[in-house]
């Protein structure tokens, strides 16, 4: 089963006078993983999809959704997935491909049929990320082994961290599609700070491995008209182009980043010192 959510794209003006409610009914994403079931949200910041797929008693189907207007869901589209969850497994075209926790897969345009499994007890969760997709790449895991880790921060900051970039055009060719996870060592709490934005990106940020009664803040707006929304474990947030997206949470935890849009220069970033925020 299937289920779609919609968002439009905001003009910053107007989000500058979101209430609450409002800003989380924009841009949090909840309710990623239910069992058996395809959580999907599509969004106007670049037709990005943000999804989470929960197998447990069945394999599950990712077909095309009414708002692709496509026989398939990858006929004009590449995909990315992340399983943070127990051992699982994704069949693209009949070919299998086995996912520990943490570890990614590319698929690309042109795939037909793309099912997910959970191989034991522990069922699997697959954070799934779509863009629109120009050329065809071909379908390709990626693991830590193959990751480019880069290690960032400093205990004074409280934002000592392992960055794995994962579906990024270093490790593995795509049309605009990047996808990588940043683990927060024990005692930080900080992510992506010194904040940025990126005009020519949009983004989503996925937090998971939160310890139980904990929550993170993510941060977000104009950097002179920032916002706050409180996540729980498993929940999304799209970040806008004219965003920052940064976090800090009252224990550490891991999340994965999704981008799309004009370029895939990982280092395109307008940096914004912390004492500019507002």
């Amino acid at each position: 089963m299937i289920t779609t959510d919609f968002r439009y794209a905001c003009h910053p003006n107007d989000a500058r006078k979101y209430d609450t409610d409002e800003i989380r009914k924009q841009f949090l994403i909840e309710n990623l993983f239910l069992p058996d079931k395809i959580q999907l949200t599509y969004s106007m910041y670049d037709r990005y999809i943000v999804g989470g797929i929960m197998p447990v008693k069945e394999s599950l189907h990712l077909q095309s959704i009414p708002y692709l207007k496509s026989e398939n869901f990858l006929d004009r589209r590449e995909l990315g997935i992340i399983n943070v969850g127990g051992k699982g497994k994704v069949t693209v075209d009949g070919e299998v491909y086995e996912l520990n926790k943490k570890e990614a897969l590319y698929i690309g345009s042109g795939a037909i049929s793309v099912l997910f499994s959970s191989i034991d007890k522990n069922p699997a969760l697959f954070y799934i990320n779509s863009a629109p997709a120009h050329k065809h790449f071909p379908t390709k895991k990626v693991t830590k082994e193959n990751a480019e880790i880069v290690h960032l921060g400093e205990e004074k900051y409280s934002n000592k961290r392992i960055i794995n970039k994962l579906l990024v055009n270093s490790v593995v060719e795509t049309c605009q599609l990047q996808m990588g996870l940043t683990e927060l060592l024990p005692g930080n709490v900080w992510n992506t700070m010194p904040a940025h934005t990126h005009n020519r990106r949009m983004e989503a940020y996925f937090y998971f491995d939160l310890e139980d009664g904990q929550t993170i803040a993510h941060f977000m707006g104009e950097p002179e008209h920032t916002r706050h929304l409180f996540l729980q474990n498993n929940q999304a947030v799209l970040s806008p182009e004219w965003s920052i997206h940064s976090g800090s949470g009252t224990s550490n935890y891991s999340f994965i980043w999704g981008m799309a849009g004009e370029n895939l220069d990982y280092g395109d970033m307008d940096i914004v010192a912390p004492n500019q925020l507002k």
